[in-house]
């Protein structure tokens, strides 16, 4: 059965899951449809491919997971969820402590440890704090372990050359993904798109976005690259309940964190 056959199944299959549940459920599954088609147009440079990506394929969690996505838009009014962020967009407390952790990054040259730690690998994560959680790791920097205010996930990301993610969707908006380029030179196509916007860390090393738009990942350079990878939990009034929501996911999830980075290999050793 070649690879066409099989997506053609997949779909059926999954729509035909969804019309039933709209048959047996129909104002739960009226009132998600709605969250979808609302939460599906924050992305720039909407189109079909996008709506079929959200709906039918990769996106679907982010699709059940709109209602609370939503609330956390809500809840953190009247900071706007802009999407993409310059730092400067920020409150000066959270501008102060990702400062001080982009300069520690910098200061213990992590580059060149996790670099040696990763070694063959086309793509691999190093985490040292996962939403909240200190994580055992071989490479030994305390300042990652402190309690910090905002920043709830320490990581880097590492795409060896020519290595790059398909489009795809973050599933949960409690929190910002920060991405700051560890290397010096990078070269000119070694970027992250999100919608029509394309960053590339030659030109900015420092990108913040809403995870949960449709992004992309490229390397398609002859040399490595390495990002620090941050989630700071939202700006708002009310920040105890995205500290909540980011400790819920943490427990569901716990233990089975590679459900979000199957095409990552987790290292810590």
């Amino acid at each position: 059965m070649n690879r066409k056959v099989k997506k053609s199944i997949k779909y059926i299959l999954v729509g035909g899951a969804f019309l039933a549940l709209f048959y047996f459920l129909p104002i739960p599954m009226v009132i998600l449809l709605l969250c979808g088609i609302w939460d599906v147009s924050r992305n720039r440079g909407l189109d079909a491919g996008v709506l079929r990506q959200y709906f039918l394929r990769n996106g679907i969690g982010t699709w059940l997971a709109s209602p609370i996505n939503i609330l956390m838009d809500i809840l953190s009014l009247p900071y706007i969820n802009k999407g993409v962020y310059d730092l400067e967009d920020l409150p000066a407390d959270y501008q102060k402590e990702i400062r001080g952790l982009l300069t520690k990054a910098d200061e213990v040259r992590l580059v060149d440890l996790i670099d040696k730690k990763t070694e063959g690998l086309p793509r691999a994560m190093y985490f040292f704090k996962w939403y909240g959680k200190n994580i055992e790791a071989a490479i030994d920097i305390p300042e990652f372990h402190q309690e910090y205010k905002f920043i709830r996930t320490i990581g880097v990301s590492v795409f060896r050359e020519r290595e790059s993610t398909s489009r795809h969707f973050g599933p949960f908006r409690p929190s910002l993904r920060v991405l700051y380029c560890l290397n010096d030179n990078v070269g000119e196509q070694a970027f992250i798109k999100v919608g029509p916007v394309e960053h590339h860390w030659k030109d900015k090393k420092l990108f913040i976005f809403d995870d949960t738009l449709l992004h992309q990942s490229f390397n398609e350079t002859d040399d490595p690259r390495l990002v620090l990878f941050v989630d700071i939990i939202r700006p708002s009034y009310v920040p105890f309940v995205f500290d909540l929501a980011v400790s819920v996911i943490r427990v569901i999830f716990k233990g089975i964190n590679g459900v979000f980075y199957k095409n990552w290999k987790l290292v810590n050793n």
